[in-house]
């Protein structure tokens, strides 16, 4: 049997016989997986013409909402993937983190699209003023790529890797071209397989290719977006590519890095922290039999707890199960091949030459339901350095499997200056109750690392802990972890976009961006704009409204209305040492008052409510018998989607109404207009007319 590549919006086999593929827990054959006679260069064409094309055309909302669709139908469909997850040696609770952790990537950019325009670029930044009579703007905009995003990902987490990834691009609105390692790839083609005949993503979104990635880098131009996860010399080896050099692509590199922990000087035996350090090692050790690029490979600890610590982790890794992870009682499968398997015992022989082996064995391993000879397994091993200092070896070779090293320090200074020798991980833990600690660990190593985990017991319940990126907090590190960065929320769709700066005329801004510019021509109403429904509503529509003159008795009032009695607000102030001449008006009674001046009075009209402010600012002060008026602005709007009742769920009142929200740019200003009394923008809920 071959595997099949989804290319060119068909399933087809490679030429030749292939790789052959085999369950890593019982060694049998699998599949052969070839690319053989694929024509990249047209493979790549295909997904910029065809699938990015497509995707350039949708919205933020639009592509949110795929992406939600495509989340939804793979969590009916997820039990499909268990079985076939189980041939690369995951347990179940590594296949969760494999199948449903990917599935929630999916789900977690897909609500990103709430904070994203209702169209197919999306803002950078707040408008920038570059002139003084304030004809000259500028506005930073994101605007997708033409390329496409090609993923070369590890064996590790063949679903994980390509939904965490793919999840990103397809909202920046650029297809994508996935090539999982080889040795797993037949569960990244099980999930394919369900993807598309879902139907919900267009024709070209996604390819696969199961097999080398032969001369694909080669046709790679300036539009397309690179990442890799995987070795470092393997990513270097990639990264130099020289096509990729001579266009310029954009390469994010997520390399295996050797992450740490270290245990705080303040934490003893019998603190709940002890307990807590020694559980993170061991669950980090074993789960997906440590092949995870966030897995803890270097252990930091004082002298004094040195020996504490190693025999405790022995003692907990003594607990941990191995064997078929089909076998419920089994808590460690196996290594996803015995060549990943071979590869970790040559790295583990670099270590030893320094190093010493205080828990486990590299030779054997006592197995439940399982054959040593057939499958890829191995035992966890724990070694100790004494030296840190003097050792290259821990702080340089990585064995890809379940093997740390701990090693002790002398004071916290040394801990730091360990945690640095790595050159670079994607995240470390430091394990304290002592905040001065945590804060000495994050300001002298936190930039060797692209994420730090404070732990203790105030958080350790609820803590996804140290190896578990999150897809709304960037993922990557510098120096040997690769320097990229992945996920991180709407950072991460800036990877597939191109920033452009624009300059031009406040109105020009708008009519480009259908966001208002400040100082932009608006648009004259005959109608009040809380009379028209969202529909009617367009970006520049514009309220002047009449002038109210403040008097001291509005200040008094408000004082002892709201209780703010604050001393510039009181007349009898002595104001010879202050930054007011007299009596000030509160700033909150001129964004009171101004909703006086521009809501609409008495009449039921399509605004449902207030929904908030923004970027409230007070810029100069108003006196008694000052007078200001308001420019009231219709800033953006964004259309929201009606939510569906559960089976049984009952709704809030006003839940179905179709409705959008509209953001309105108010200035505060007096007959001088310049400067601006005060700046806001406030956003109401208004009713469709549909």
């Amino acid at each position: 049997m071959k595997l099949q590549n989804y290319v060119l919006g068909k399933w087809m086999e490679g030429d030749g016989e292939g790789q052959p593929l085999y369950n890593s827990v019982n060694g049998q054959l699998i599949a052969y997986a070839s690319t053989e006679g694929l024509d990249f260069e047209k493979i790549l064409q295909y997904g910029r013409a065809t699938g990015t094309h497509a995707l350039r055309k949708m919205t933020f909302e639009e592509r949110g909402r795929m992406l939600r669709a495509l989340a939804l139908h793979l969590m009916e469909h997820k039990e499909k993937f268990y079985p076939v997850s189980y041939m690369t040696g995951a347990t179940r609770a590594d296949s969760w983190i494999d199948i449903e952790g990917g599935i929630g990537n999916l789900f977690s950019n897909a609500s990103l699209r709430r904070k994203l325009p209702d169209e197919i670029y999306a803002m950078d930044g707040e408008n920038i003023g570059l002139s003084k009579g304030g004809t000259f703007a500028a506005q930073h905009i994101l605007i997708p790529k033409e390329g496409v995003a090609v993923h070369i990902n590890a064996y590790n987490f063949p679903v994980w890797g390509m939904l965490e990834k793919i999840a990103v691009n397809l909202l920046a609105g650029v297809a994508a071209v996935v090539k999982p390692a080889t040795v797993t790839s037949y569960l990244t083609e099980a999930v394919v397989r369900e993807i598309i005949t879902s139907g919900i993503l267009p024709e070209g979104a996604l390819q696969l290719v199961c097999g080398a990635a032969r001369d694909m880098l080669d046709h790679v131009h300036s539009q397309d977006v690179v990442t890799f996860t995987g070795s470092a010399s393997t990513g270097l080896m990639l990264k130099s590519n020289l096509q990729i050099l001579r266009e310029n692509v954009p390469f994010n590199l997520e390399a295996d890095s050797l992450n740490c922990i270290v245990l705080g000087e303040d934490v003893k035996p019998g603190m709940p922290e002890w307990d807590i350090f020694i559980k993170e090692i061991r669950k980090e050790m074993t789960v997906k039999a440590g092949q995870k690029c966030t897995a803890i490979r270097r252990i930091f600890v004082s002298e004094e707890a040195f020996e504490g610590v190693y025999t405790g982790i022995a003692k907990s890794l003594e607990q941990t199960t191995i064997g078929n992870p089909l076998n419920e009682k089994v808590r460690m499968g196996s290594l996803a091949g015995k060549q990943q398997r071979e590869e970790v015992k040559k790295q583990i022989q670099k270590l030893l030459a320094t190093s010493e082996i205080v828990y486990g064995s590299e030779q054997a391993v006592d197995l439940i339901d399982a054959d040593f000879d057939s499958g890829a397994f191995m035992s966890p091993l724990l070694l100790k350095n004494e030296k840190p200092f003097e050792s290259v070896e821990p702080h340089t070779v990585e064995a890809f499997g379940p093997v740390s090293t701990v090693m002790p320090y002398k004071n916290f200074d040394e801990a730091i200056e360990l945690a640095k020798m790595g050159k670079g991980s994607l995240c470390s833990t430091i394990v304290t109750t002592d905040g001065k600690i945590a804060r000495d660990f994050v300001l002298g190593s936190g930039h060797y690392h692209g994420r730090i985990l404070i732990l203790n017991r105030d958080c350790a319940k609820e803590s996804t802990g140290h190896g578990s990126p999150l897809p709304m907090l960037v993922h990557g590190g510098p120096g040997r972890a690769g320097g990229g960065e992945e996920m991180g929320g709407l950072r991460g769709i800036r990877h597939y976009m191109q920033r452009v700066a624009l300059q031009g005329s406040p109105t020009m801004l708008t009519s480009v961006t259908n966001v208002f510019s400040p100082n932009g021509k608006g648009n004259e109403l005959t109608k009040h704009p809380f009379k028209m429904y969202f529909e009617e509503l367009k970006v520049g529509d514009q309220l002047i409204t009449e002038k109210r003159t403040v008097t001291s008795e509005d200040i008094d009032q408000f004082a002892d209305l709201t209780g703010d009695h604050f001393y510039a607000h009181i007349a009898s102030t002595d104001f010879s040492d202050t930054m007011f001449e007299r009596q000030v008006a509160h700033g909150y009674f001129l964004i009171s008052a101004a909703a006086g001046l521009f809501v609409d009075n008495y009449e039921k009209n399509p605004v449902l409510l207030n929904y908030g402010i923004e970027e409230l600012r007070f810029t100069k002060p108003v006196y008694p018998g000052d007078s200001f008026y308001i420019r009231f602005t219709c800033k953006e709007k964004r259309s929201q989607e009606l939510k569906p009742p559960k089976p049984g769920e009952t709704l809030p009142k006003g839940s179905d109404i179709p409705k959008g929200i509209v953001k309105w740019y108010v200035e505060i200003l007096d007959e001088t207009e310049d400067p601006l009394i005060g700046v806001a923008t406030i956003l109401t809920m208004v009713r469709k007319r549909s």
